[in-house]
């Protein structure tokens, strides 16, 4: 695994460059929710910037570098809230704003797998899910367990949505529905249930997360 910016000391400055690291993760953010981590290149970014590669790489070591700044930035835009009396209410707010910010920048949830997520933000925000799962009585590793359970939870529906978008096309969804309901004897209950509607993502979303929550209510 490849070290993680949060964990690489800064260099030494000679002068105060007259780009900040900040503006870079503005235009990261920026050029990934327009055109995708495919376009994103260093000298694209240069570019996008008025500055030369030189310049850039003063502030930030690699593409993997921007990506995990620019994931980590994102994250900054889910809200953090004190903890409540419910502990169920500070998961359900906090997992869906976090549900929220990956579907409004449909990048983050392809490169979220392999990266270390030791960015202020997200740490700040995991810390927050830890507390409030904490509140049902599990401890040590049950409650990393819980905590990676919901997590990815939320990152994979996100996933499997924003890919949906990307696909959303009625003619492939009815041709679906047809093609199970020919097969009805070999998939009987994807036949009679079906595969879920490309206008109830909210609502699944919001009702899996209770079953998972069903299933912590009941404590260690």
């Amino acid at each position: 695994m490849t070290e993680s910016v949060w964990l690489r000391k800064g260099r030494p400055r000679r002068e105060a460059p007259p780009l900040t690291r900040e503006r870079i993760v503005e235009e990261a953010v920026a050029l990934l929710d327009e055109e995708g981590t495919t376009r994103l290149t260093m000298r694209r970014l240069a570019e996008r910037l008025d500055t030369g590669s030189t310049t850039l790489y003063w502030h930030v070591k690699t593409k993997d570098d921007v990506l995990e700044l620019a994931l980590d930035a994102i994250f900054g835009d889910v809200p953090l809230r004190d903890p409540g009396p419910d502990w169920r209410a500070d998961v359900v707010a906090l997992m869906s704003a976090w549900r929220r910010a990956m579907l409004d920048h449909p990048w983050s949830a392809a490169v979220l797998g392999g990266r270390p997520l030791l960015g202020p933000n997200v740490l700040a925000r995991t810390d927050v899910l830890y507390t409030a799962l904490a509140s049902t009585g599990v401890t040590g590793p049950r409650l990393a367990a819980a905590a990676y359970a919901v997590a990815n939870y939320v990152i994979g529906s996100a996933l499997m949505q924003i890919g949906a978008r990307n696909d959303d096309d009625p003619a492939a969804e009815e041709a679906a529905r047809e093609h199970l309901a020919r097969n009805r004897a070999r998939y009987p209950a994807l036949a009679a249930h079906g595969h879920l509607p490309g206008d109830e993502w909210d609502s699944a979303f919001a009702q899996g997360l209770d079953y998972i929550l069903d299933g912590l209510s009941r404590g260690p």
